[in-house]
């Protein structure tokens, strides 16, 4: 019998418990989901976004044939996995914010609590194991002007692109370092875009650090899909090496940008100009439930402490994909089927002879496609001045426009990390609560005081990890605990 998804349009219409509960639609959770259904768990798939497909796989579902040029063959690859998704049996709620998650126990077995936010209504749902597949998100990129209309990340750019197909009007310079820039930078030329530059920011000498691992890389499938697209973009649009400083100016907005390369330096007059220095795992939700977090120092990050299976700190939560470590799409995808078997192994361990080959293959498989990965994270370490800018004026916190001079001050005298910083400047506390600041933070507060990012650590987050109506909150079922806590009365209840 042929199973089908079955979509949910009503957060009280989601039952009340089930074995597996997945939180993002990208390629690690539509994978994770499909893989879970199939095992036999009772499973639910919750995400923001209207359809699934995450960001790299943004719009696949709607997206036309006539976009394929631009788009490119890898984009095109996810129609596999959503297929796979859309004739699962598991329940999916799109549009959802999942906006707390907690652990705790039903009967002496580990158990998590989520608190879900859908079409203006929350509710509660208990999961007995949580996969995490909340992806990535863009690495900040602050220079001065960074904050002028006009400019955006590349990711921003990519969104509008695959969406609803909007190329940029207007001359285009993109600027930064790792494969999304020259990855964009040929879509944009495809479809059309007036790209009138491409600034490299990748520091020369990542090409020596990066050469011990060359060999995995000759080896792996991105050699020849990487030397190509460089290729390609070089021969369609000025590329500056070696870009040392960035600086974008205007008066209403964006006008001109400004940059050093081998010694001189240059300017170009612009209508928009992105910019891009890699992304790191979205562990936002990770970080506010409670998981264990530890420095990748090749991937210059925080992510969520794992195992080789996914499971985090927390027994009952595992984390897939990109929110996990960057990999990429395809070991996004492997890594969800891998996560997702592996909490139904921890729910259903009579099912060992079923499941046991399936983690075997798919772990070969994740090992093949890791390979060369090293290689890439070393090419494309963004440079120490973007990541810790040392500019004072340029603005590091953009909800709270504090500058990197007050920042840079208050590293000097001797603030403990980011969560002391917040008390002082306010960092971190905008409506983005963090996200589009905190690896700037870490990073300055590192570079003052000449200490290791894992011991500056960064922001600790709380729940509601984004704003959710007050409303909402007084429409949630009170629990025992709740009402106790609200009318003092400790009588025995049951």
């Amino acid at each position: 019998m042929t199973m089908t998804l079955r979509k949910i349009d009503d957060v009280h219409r989601l039952d009340r418990e089930y074995d597996l509960a997945i939180i993002g639609a990208g390629p690690a959770g539509m994978a994770a989901a499909a893989e879970a259904a199939a095992a036999g768990a009772r499973t639910i798939l919750l995400d923001e976004n209207p359809a699934p497909g995450g960001q790299i796989y943004r719009s696949i579902e709607r997206n036309s044939p006539a976009r394929r040029a631009f788009l490119g063959k890898d984009y095109w690859k996810g129609k596999d996995i959503l297929k796979a998704f859309l004739q699962c049996d598991a329940a999916y709620l799109p549009q959802a914010l999942v906006w707390s998650v907690e652990q705790g126990e039903t009967d002496g077995k580990a158990s998590v609590e989520l608190r879900v936010s859908a079409g203006g209504k929350s509710s509660i749902v208990h999961a007995r194991r949580v996969v995490f597949a909340t992806g990535a998100m863009e690495r900040p990129m602050p220079v001065r002007g960074w904050t002028l209309p006009g400019v955006m990340t590349i990711g921003a750019a990519q969104i509008a692109l695959k969406s609803s197909g909007l190329v940029p009007d207007g001359r285009v310079v993109l600027a930064g370092s790792g494969p999304l820039l020259y990855l964009f930078a040929d879509q944009l030329l495809q479809a059309g875009g007036n790209l009138v530059a491409v600034l490299d920011t990748t520091p020369r000498s990542n090409w020596a650090k990066a050469l011990p691992f060359l060999p995995p890389f000759l080896v792996s499938p991105y050699l020849l899909k990487g030397l190509a697209l460089l290729v390609k973009v070089r021969r369609s649009v000025p590329v500056f090496t070696g870009v040392g400083t960035i600086e974008v100016f205007g008066q209403d907005r964006a006008s001109a940008i400004r940059f050093q390369a081998k010694g001189r330096t240059e300017e170009i007059d612009i209508d928009s100009a992105f910019l891009h220095q890699g992304v790191v795992p979205n562990n936002s939700l990770a970080n506010a439930t409670g998981c264990l977090l530890g420095w990748n120092d090749r991937q210059k990050c925080f992510q969520p402490e794992l195992d080789t299976r996914g499971r985090s700190s927390l027994p009952a939560i595992y984390v897939a994909g990109d929110g996990g470590g960057i990999g990429g799409a395809l070991v996004a995808e492997v890594g969800g089927r891998i996560a997702a078997l592996a909490a139904c192994l921890d729910l259903f361990p009579e099912k060992t002879r079923q499941i046991g080959p399936l983690l075997a293959k798919h772990e070969k498989r994740r090992r093949v496609l890791s390979r060369g990965r090293t290689f890439i994270d070393t090419l494309y370490q963004p440079a120490v001045a973007f990541r810790a800018p040392t500019d004072l004026e340029t603005i590091a916190c953009r909800c709270e426009e504090v500058t990197v001079g007050a920042i840079r001050d208050a590293a000097a005298r001797n603030v403990v990390g980011p969560n002391q910083l917040k008390t002082m400047l306010r960092c971190g506390m905008g409506s983005c609560q963090g996200r589009m600041c905190t690896a700037t933070i870490t990073e300055i507060l590192a570079d003052v005081q000449q200490r290791s990012p894992d011991d500056i650590g960064t922001y600790r987050l709380r729940t509601p990890i984004k704003p959710v109506p007050l409303r909402e909150f007084a429409s949630l079922p009170l629990t025992p605990d709740a009402v106790q806590a609200v009318t003092g009365d400790h009588s025995d209840r049951s």
